[in-house]
């Protein structure tokens, strides 16, 4: 006779019904905006009742910054990247660029108006603030990963720098302007870390695609979305 599985623990429960939030949660910011997004709706599409949302989180906020960790975790799971490498663009089973882009545009926004509504509390601030110095400590692996022997400056303050130029093309980006791309975004990136090896470098790819961070940030994020059903069922 076949032996039936074990009995799943109450931890494991609460575990999956946490990762089916945050999944359902990050398509839903995205489509609505941090605003318009109803934790009735996030719940729903999750496969739950509102009541699992407080269950888990003690607000809307609260699981946004949940999101955010998740996509901070993804984007630096692999550590840092050598940017004077050629980015991937996808492969066998990737997500269709045109939805990668359009789920990450749609976030960024959310994420602005999230920003919007953290700066003026003090405790949504600080949490904010811990995890932009995540995404500088990410660009820090990439600057130790891809900078010359001979650099002087820490690579956290370059991680640093690097985070300003992925956050003010976002922003321009978001804006409506074309001014910057994934190739002059990538191009800035390798002048900052290596200017005598970038104007010796054939010149990167990426024209005319959004500079909504490094495209390896948004492979590997959308990566965590390809997989997430196979290992985690709510």
């Amino acid at each position: 006779m076949a032996r039936l599985p074990a009995p799943i623990s109450r931890q494991d429960r609460q575990r999956q019904t946490r990762e089916a939030l945050v999944f359902a949660a990050r398509a839903v910011f995205a489509r609505d905006g941090y605003h318009g997004a109803r934790l009735d709706v996030i719940a729903r599409e999750a496969g739950f009742s509102k009541g699992a949302v407080y269950s888990n989180f003690t607000g809307k906020a609260a699981l946004f910054l949940e999101v955010m960790d998740a996509n901070l975790q993804a984007a630096s799971a692999d550590g840092g990247w050598d940017v004077f490498e050629s980015s991937p663009q996808g492969g066998a089973g990737a997500v269709p660029t045109e939805e990668i882009q359009e789920a990450v545009k749609g976030f960024a926004l959310a994420t602005l108006e999230f920003i919007a509504t953290a700066a003026r509390d003090v405790d949504l601030a600080a949490q904010l603030q811990t995890r932009m110095q995540a995404l500088a400590a990410g660009y820090a692996a990439v600057a130790a990963q891809s900078r010359p022997e001979s650099e002087t400056m820490p690579p956290e303050e370059v991680g640093a720098l690097l985070t300003a130029l992925d956050q003010g093309a976002a922003l321009l980006t978001l804006s409506g302007s074309t001014a910057i791309d994934q190739r002059v975004l990538r191009t800035g990136m390798r002048r900052l870390l290596d200017p005598a090896r970038a104007a010796e470098e054939p010149e990167a790819d990426g024209d005319d695609e959004p500079a909504l961070h490094d495209r390896v940030i948004r492979e590997r994020i959308a990566a965590t979305v390809r997989e997430w059903p196979t290992s985690s069922t709510p």
